[in-house]
């Protein structure tokens, strides 16, 4: 697996832990515009 850079100006996909929707950001949202869940960058593994 490759090391990702989380600083890096490209768009990410973040993914909503409450209701699973996606959406493609250069910066970190950090809550979902949706249902205000916690987000997560979904290039790096949960562990």
């Amino acid at each position: 697996m490759k090391d990702v850079d989380p600083e890096s100006d490209e768009e990410t996909p973040y993914e909503c832990f409450e209701c699973g929707k996606i959406i493609i950001a250069e910066d970190s949202p950090g809550q979902c515009p949706d249902c205000s869940g916690p987000m997560r960058n979904r290039r790096m593994p949960l562990e």
